[in-house]
């Protein structure tokens, strides 16, 4: 097996890869770091968590909505002629929430409804750029947009609550927009591998796709996925501050999301020889297996060591279900079928952290824990009935 260097540098040098893959990694840091800054700005300046909480999930739904329509239009329009304006539109959202101009709620939901989502962005380009020859080295390029995703979601967060926590809530704001909007210009301004522009007619035609089985199926595991990740985030410190030890929520984050960086390493670095289905449907039983002990377990090590190993799967999932969405749709409304797997991942997780909020009140974090196992059990139950799916042969690649 060629070392996990060879393969990822290799891809890196593709012309034209590096150019769009490092400014898009760029922008989905500011993305990564946007919600929890304004969960600091917001609650320093009114006092409150509750309202805090209300416009995040403006910004979250906002976002999860209006992501899809931006992608229709980068399909018809181009991503270069889209995102100049979407930046724009964003950085004047940004500039109403730091001035205090409107309510922040109503900041909130512009700040999310202009928010492009850089990451199906760049996985349109990678699928422009690796076809023919290359598309066997599809599934590294995706290893290597969700080890992009994970970095951000780990340092992001951190980097804005070491700015909140020193007094500077707006700072963390202003840093998450000058990171999308700087990224997300120079993304745009990477002509050469922008993927090619289709008829009206084929988009019309294409649109259809969004509608078969086949990709429904990926849509539904992003929103699953993401009501495991929004349950367990709230579970974990549930846990946590439950025994009275809240800095072990810091260790048992580490714990998970350092293995799901080395699980996407790992699994990006693979050569391919079999199903992506298989592949997807065998990580999802790994997950709901993992995940089922996290409901009765009770000392803080042996919690760790199960988060760890079920931090392992999540990054294949990822990889697999943007493989998937690539091969069941055609080009001319792949950047559109991108953004819907990410808002329904994005739906999920904002979903879940209000109902594993509500069930850990009632029952402890043991029930939110539950419905992280849960999810992971609906993701195994769509990936194993993916296998059964009759366009299944089609999407297999190697």
């Amino acid at each position: 097996m060629p070392s996990a260097s060879a393969n990822y540098l290799t891809v890196l040098r593709t012309p034209g890869a590096a150019a769009f893959f490092v400014p898009a990694a760029v922008g989905r840091l500011g993305i990564a770091m946007t919600g929890i800054g304004i969960i600091w700005l917001v609650h320093a300046r009114t006092g409150s968590y509750a309202a805090a909480g209300l416009v995040t999930g403006g910004f979250a739904v906002a976002d999860a909505i209006a992501g899809p329509q931006i992608g229709r239009l980068v399909d018809r329009f181009g991503q270069s002629r889209v995102l100049p304006w979407a930046l724009g539109a964003h950085a004047g959202a940004v500039t109403l929430l730091l001035t205090d101009a409107v309510p922040d709620l109503v900041a909130g939901v512009f700040i999310g409804a202009t928010l492009p989502q850089l990451s199906a962005l760049s996985a349109a380009r990678w699928s422009a750029l690796m076809s023919g020859e290359r598309a066997v080295a599809l599934p590294i390029a995706f290893a290597l947009e969700a080890l992009a995703n994970g970095v951000s979601f780990m340092a992001g967060p951190a980097l804005v609550s070491v700015l909140g926590a020193a007094g500077r809530p707006g700072a963390g704001v202003l840093l998450a927009a000058s990171f999308v909007v700087g990224g997300g210009l120079v993304l745009a301004a990477q002509r050469r591998t922008t993927p090619p522009l289709t008829g009206r007619a084929e988009r019309r035609h294409a649109g259809r796709a969004l509608l078969r089985s086949a990709f429904l199926r990926q849509v539904a595991l992003g929103l699953a996925l993401g009501v495991f990740f929004g349950a367990m985030q709230v579970s974990v410190t549930a846990y946590a501050v439950g025994r009275g030890t809240p800095d072990v929520a810091a260790l048992l984050y580490v714990a998970f999301n350092c293995t799901n960086l080395v699980g996407g390493w790992v699994y990006g670095a693979w050569r391919h020889g079999d199903s992506p289905r298989r592949h997807q449907a065998a990580a999802a039983t790994c997950l709901a297996l993992a995940s089922l002990p996290l409901t009765f377990l009770d000392a803080p090590l042996t919690i760790g060591v199960t988060l760890a190993l079920a931090g392992l799967a999540v990054p294949v999932l990822l990889i697999l279900t943007s493989v998937l969405i690539q091969s069941s749709v055609p080009r001319a409304v792949l950047t559109q079928a991108f953004t819907w797997g990410n808002s329904a991942s994005a739906a999920g997780s904002a979903a879940a952290a209000g109902i594993a909020g509500h069930v850990v009140d009632t029952g402890g974090a043991y029930n939110g824990f539950g419905v992280a196992a849960g999810a992971a059990a609906a993701m195994t139950v769509l990936a194993l009935g993916g296998l059964r799916d009759s366009s299944a042969n089609k999407d297999e690649r190697p």
